[in-house]
């Protein structure tokens, strides 16, 4: 496999982090994954946008222009031969002595990228998944896509516990979104899911569904949904870059309308993949 290694294409086994890189003592720094589909990535410009600005949230300074960034993983895509699957893109502060606050100017942020294969969960969106419902015990700027993921770490490793396949997440009541993906309800035919805020990211894919509906005569409403809500819900879905778009069934102990995927969910799947390449 050939990585990206700041602005280098080299071999896996010749690839070497800092053991002090702030990434790996602090998880400072921020990420992105990018899909793959015919050998090009989708939505580049959107999971750029948001690189962007993940950096400037935590003040750390792209260590390349975004125009070279591009171009270095679309030449990682192509040195490796990939038609389907993602990438995956993070950058760190850099590596500097242990402390708590930001090193001095000399310390240069470090970017890393990769291939990886990942296969569409395509029975999962035929016919709906379960999940577990917990709290969402994360940092309140997860608007940020850092790489401060314990807390959707053990939310996640409770679903698998359970035999689920998500884990959607509250805070007082209200339904945020899942350990990995983006949660949506859907009522008399209007899609429903959390405002963009602090307290969830705004996925790439939660962009293009808002679009979709757009285009489409679906009503898309920004609304925190309660706990309690759900047991009215006609229907849910999830969404993330691997997985699309996943129907969901059952959260928790309360089935999601009449327990099988639901006509406004089936449209939206049918209209995401028309988009891709």
């Amino acid at each position: 496999m050939i990585v990206l290694m700041n602005d280098k294409l080299i071999r896996r086994e010749e690839a070497k982090v800092d053991i002090e890189d702030r990434g790996h003592q602090f998880g400072d720094g921020f990420y992105e994954v990018m899909k793959i589909y015919g050998g090009k990535i989708f939505t580049l410009k959107e999971h750029m946008d948001r690189l962007e600005r993940s950096a400037r949230e935590l003040k750390i300074s792209l260590p390349f222009s975004r125009e070279e960034i591009e171009q270095k993983v679309k030449e990682l895509v192509t040195e490796n031969g990939a038609e389907e699957g993602a990438i995956y893109l993070q950058i760190t502060r850099g590596g500097s002595i242990r402390q708590h606050h930001f090193p001095g100017a000399e310390t240069v942020p470090q970017l890393t990228a990769y291939p990886f294969s990942c296969h569409l969960p395509e029975k999962e969106q035929q016919e709906g998944v379960e999940t577990v419902l917990t709290e969402d015990i994360r940092w309140k700027r997860c608007d940020i896509k850092s790489l401060n993921l314990l807390g959707n770490v053990l939310a996640k490793q409770e679903a698998k516990e359970a035999g689920k396949f998500e884990a959607i997440l509250h805070r007082d009541g209200i339904i945020t979104e899942g350990s990995s993906t983006n949660f949506y309800g859907v009522k008399n035919g209007a899609v429903i899911t959390h405002p963009v805020s602090p307290l969830i990211l705004n996925g790439i894919t939660r962009i293009k569904i808002a679009e979709l509906c757009a285009a489409n005569d679906i009503v898309f409403k920004e609304k925190a949904l309660t706990v309690e809500e759900l047991k009215d819900l006609d229907e849910a879905f999830i969404s993330s870059t691997t997985s699309e778009i996943i129907p969901v069934i059952k959260t928790g102990e309360q089935v999601i309308g009449n327990g099988s995927p639901g006509p406004v969910t089936k449209t939206l799947l049918q209209l995401f993949k028309q988009i891709t390449p």
